[in-house]
């Protein structure tokens, strides 16, 4: 039994493909399909079966998966602490973010700059993207970790790390009628040109969920990918800005912030990677060092309440 025949399983386990696993793993398709023919014989049974569907695991294939997983991980941790205790950590990382990632709590290009100065020897990628395509980038591990915005549930095979947690507010022009208020709910806002970040965000996900929960329909009529362009746009009375506290309220004098009270909405950015660990040496060092840079801001199951 070889290190990349249980890579190979793993990887079409996940991908539901021979040919996207071979992708996934730079390798021609054959390859894939011959170690794992090479493996079921060596184990007896067939661990895989092909279906109009896709590709799926046999009774065997459940469970040897387990065992395959704890074993790559193991060698992946092997490897990690040989690399730190000699000091000749190597290799190559992709981290995906978010486009809110110049806010105050997140300084990205700090925590790379440190890693840098750590680990000179390392490659470092930057990919952004929303947090549905870094989410499921991470799913496919075409990126080891990411800066992501949640919605209400983390998704599954993930793990997360919440660096800010807060409660969304809607941002108003100072001559707008709901500057006489000081909250707001959801219903109020049904009516209303709202203005808010594109779908594919976790902050939009939160909305777009809370709204179907209380059967309102928004009329989202302008998508901004930054919040501070949901802002301007907001300030220039266009309609209702839809943001996380801290960016509601940072423009002081030419928006109205409101807390949004009924449902209570919660917007959070987190550290996101694969539930069963960071795919290299390299990147579980870089979770590591983000995770001591950012502390945890709230915990996911336990969000704060006002």
């Amino acid at each position: 039994m070889e290190l990349r025949q249980l890579e190979y399983l793993v990887a079409v386990t996940e991908e539901a493909s021979f040919t996207r696993a071979a992708a996934r793993m730079h390798v021609a398709q054959p390859a894939v399909s011959a170690q794992i023919r090479r493996l079921e014989r060596e184990l007896g049974q067939p661990l895989l079966e092909r279906t109009p569907r896709g590709v799926r695991l046999t009774g065997a294939g459940a469970s040897v998966l387990p065992h395959a997983r704890a074993a790559l991980a193991a060698i992946q941790a092997a490897r990690l602490a040989v690399d730190e205790h000699t000091g000749l950590l190597r290799g190559h990382v992709t981290l995906g973010v978010v486009g809110q990632f110049a806010a105050p709590a997140l300084d990205v290009p700090g925590l790379l700059a440190d890693f840098h100065r750590r680990h000179p020897a390392i490659q470092i990628t930057l990919r952004e993207a929303d947090a549905a395509t870094l989410l499921e980038s991470l799913r496919l591990r075409s990126v080891d970790a990411a800066f992501v915005g949640l919605a209400a549930s983390v998704p599954p095979g993930i793990a997360v790390h919440v660096i800010v947690d807060e409660p969304l507010y809607a941002a108003v022009h100072p001559d707008d009628p709901l500057a006489a208020r000081t909250s707001v709910t959801l219903s109020a806002l049904q009516n209303r040109e709202l203005i808010s970040l594109p779908r594919g965000t976790g902050l939009r996900a939160v909305i777009d969920e809370a709204a179907a929960a209380a059967g309102l329909t928004l009329r989202i009529a302008f998508e901004a990918s930054a919040p501070v362009v949901v802002a301007r746009l907001a300030g220039r009375g266009l309609g209702v800005a839809l943001l996380p506290e801290s960016a509601a309220r940072a423009h002081p004098r030419r928006l109205h912030p409101l807390p949004i009270v009924r449902p209570r909405m919660r917007g959070r950015v987190a550290l996101a990677w694969p539930a069963d660990g960071p795919g290299n040496p390299a990147a579980a060092v870089l979770v590591r060092l983000a995770r001591h840079r950012f502390p945890v801001s709230f915990p996911v199951s336990a969000p704060r309440r006002h």
